[in-house]
């Protein structure tokens, strides 16, 4: 036997946990398109119309927009390190994972940080903000749109409005929402709003969008220091991605082209029918598993349609049930972060993976694996109740 076997035999999954998403064969077969230098004048022009197809998903027009090399929590980094100084004061709001790598990005970029807290799965309600606002305003406030431990969607508008009002700029993580659901940067007046390429896009792990308003421009330009990070600085890529086309990286062309087809595919299908297809997928498998018997964890009020999380029945295992969907079915669901670890199951529907298909494939491999498991559940329910709300929706 090769001790180093060809990547041929990598086994086929459904991928339907909270990322990396299933990845469209165009933008399989875009990495395959050959290389050209960094500076070649074909890919500054690919780079180009990149440019102009993130506008259009994040729905802005903001001249700083452009995907970093690195993954959503380089997006992360740069978004904090590009706007906070030492000493600067943020108001980080925590209602999951990914609340708290927010804090601790702010801590290591000596910034003055609060918190903000509600329990895990629940949102901010506009009064709580204004009264953090009130209390001391800080230079930014910063949310977690989508969060992707909990299943929880924020709404924005509002806590934009609030954070303006009280002279702070407002920085949104949108990861697990960019290309799902709207993300309308320029309606809601988002400063600062960063993504990642694997999931809602459907393009591999690799690439973090990253787009700044105008006052989060100016911010950047009239901070007291250069900022901590050179490889993350703003100022600088800008200068590569922008008119000037100073050589600040070697970029990875291939992903570029990956993140370039997938922008194509979702201009293609439009933004209103995407998030038309997401909201649709979600609310089949919300029937199928409550037909199943299992509850969810996040209210129907701010449940997110890309990422969805149920509890574990009592005496279920866990892992064992994971495991199973993936060496018996091929298909890969989460399991949960931090105290919610054991708790719930993550289950994606993003981007390529959000189909009624993949949702009836999945609803019939968890009945197999739950009544292994020694669930008694009536056969086929989850299935059908799932199919239902897609034929309604197909008729609609």
């Amino acid at each position: 036997m090769d001790a180093y076997p060809a990547l041929s035999t990598t086994p086929r999954r459904l991928l339907m946990g909270p990322g990396p998403s299933n990845v469209h064969p165009r933008v399989l077969a875009a990495m395959a398109t050959p290389l050209v230098g960094h500076l070649d004048p074909a890919f500054l022009e690919i780079m180009n119309r990149t440019r102009d197809l993130l506008r259009f998903v994040f729905q802005t027009e903001n001249e700083l927009t452009l995907p970093i090399a690195g993954t959503g929590s380089a997006g992360m980094e740069a978004a904090l390190c590009n706007l906070l100084e030492e000493g600067d004061e943020i108001l980080i709001a925590v209602n999951g994972y990914f609340g708290d790598r927010l804090s601790e990005m702010a801590v290591r970029c000596r910034a003055r940080l609060r918190r903000l807290e509600v329990p895990w799965g629940e949102v901010f309600r506009p009064e709580q903000v204004e009264e953090a606002l009130r209390e001391h305003p800080p230079k930014v406030l910063a949310m977690v749109h989508a969060e992707t431990s909990t299943g929880a969607l924020q709404p924005v508008e509002e806590m934009v409005q609030l954070a303006h009002a009280h002279g702070a700029l407002f920085l949104l993580d949108t990861v697990t929402s960019l290309g799902g659901v709207p993300v309308e940067v320029d309606r809601w007046g988002v400063d600062a709003c960063y993504s990642g390429t694997q999931k809602c896009l459907s393009c591999p792990p690799g690439l973090a969008p990253i787009t700044f308003s105008t006052a989060a421009r100016e911010a950047l330009r009239n901070r007291r220091a250069s900022v901590q990070s050179w490889y993350l600085d703003l100022g600088l890529i800008q200068q590569y991605w922008g008119q000037e086309r100073i050589y600040h990286h070697t970029a990875p062309i291939s992903m570029n082209y990956a993140l370039y087809e997938a922008l194509r595919l979702i201009h293609e299908e439009g933004l209103a029918a995407r998030f038309a297809r997401h909201q649709l997928n979600a609310e089949a498998l919300w029937a199928g598993l409550e037909a199943m018997g299992l509850e969810l964890f996040v209210p129907l009020e701010y449940r997110l349609p890309t990422l969805n999380t149920v509890r574990i029945p009592e005496g279920v295992s866990d892992a064992r049930v994971r495991g199973r969907l993936l060496n018996e079915h091929g298909i890969e669901i989460g399991g949960g972060l931090g105290e919610l670890k054991g708790r719930i199951w993550r289950i994606g529907l993003m981007g390529y993976s959000s189909s009624g298909e993949n949702v009836l494939q999945f609803l019939a491999a968890l009945e197999r694996v739950l009544r292994a498991e020694g669930l008694r559940l009536l056969p086929g329910a989850g299935a059908r109740a799932a199919a239902d709300v897609l034929e309604r929706g197909a008729a609609s």
